[in-house]
């Protein structure tokens, strides 16, 4: 059996995903490949490294602080981002929670990121090697407009892959996956409004970019359309979704510590009343 995990971005509600990974490695259960977009992908290569508790630890040491997350970064020239990219990406893993890079390179799980090139509007898909120690990949996948700058990998720029692909579940398919667990963020009734001010205001300012302000514009609607889709295959059987029963109004920049434990407690509960069908599902 080969066993991929695709998990949805979603900045702060990604905790729920946290509280998932916890519960997956809580009952060894391993994937051979994961891939996700945003701080999905961003958060699970703690699960790619088989660090259970690490992001706990961040959220709870580092998370709700201004050195990780504040707009005041926005206006530093040498970083154009809420959030803190030296610190996050860097100081964070390689000094102040040392990030496992030797299981994370041996252990056995290929972790992949999705990236959007604007240029193209393309969705590409990364396979991180854990050999560039600053995550530039990770900062890409996770670069919002307006919130981050565009990143410059091997010349040419990307931004969020969940702006094009925020959920690779056929990616995952593709990949001769026996198996797929789909960790979403958001309840099973969401859908996003048509009108996104944020979304519009992007298009706007990427105007020089037009397949990917296009991609912009249309972005809730193919996300939903996604879902949709996600959704089909569950009813087919071909996937199995964990997704959060409430999600209480979390934004994308909560850093609220206290809600955001809460959501990852979710995350590692509903995993577990799910468990028994899990299993079963990866039997079968």
């Amino acid at each position: 059996m080969k066993l991929g995990i695709v998990f949805e971005g979603g900045a702060s509600r990604t905790f729920f995903s946290c509280g998932v990974m916890e519960a997956l490695i809580d009952n060894n259960i391993k994937a051979d490949i994961i891939a996700g977009s945003s701080a999905g992908i961003a958060n699970a290569v703690s699960y790619a490294s088989w660090q259970k508790d690490r992001c706990r630890e961040l959220l709870h040491r580092y998370y709700s602080t201004k050195e990780y997350m504040h707009f005041t970064h926005l206006f530093n020239p040498k970083i154009r981002s809420i959030y803190n990219i030296p610190f996050v990406y860097d100081k964070i893993p390689n000094e102040l929670i040392p990030f496992d890079y030797e299981t994370f390179k041996n252990g056995g799980i290929r972790s992949v990121a999705t990236v959007t090139d604007i240029e193209t509007a393309k969705t590409e898909y990364i396979t991180l090697d854990g050999n560039d120690r600053q995550w530039r990949v990770l900062v890409a996948t996770c670069a919002l407009p307006i919130l981050f700058p565009p990143v410059e990998i091997n010349g040419r720029l990307y931004m969020d892959g969940g702006i094009t692909d925020s959920v690779p579940v056929d990616y995952m398919l593709n990949q001769g996956c026996d198996k797929v667990i789909v960790v979403l963020t958001q309840e099973r009734e969401f859908r996003k409004e048509k009108k996104d001010f944020t979304l519009t205001l992007s298009a706007y300012k990427f105007r020089n970019y037009p397949n990917f302000a296009r991609a912009l514009r249309n972005r809730n609607d193919n996300y939903n359309k996604a879902r949709d889709h996600i959704f089909e295959l569950e009813k087919r059987g071909e996937i199995f979704i964990i997704l959060p029963e409430v999600m209480q109004g979390i934004k994308r920049t909560e850093n609220d510590v206290e809600k955001l434990d809460k959501i990852y407690q979710h995350g590692i509960d509903c995993t577990n009343r799910q468990m028994d069908r899990l299993k079963e599902y990866l039997r079968s």
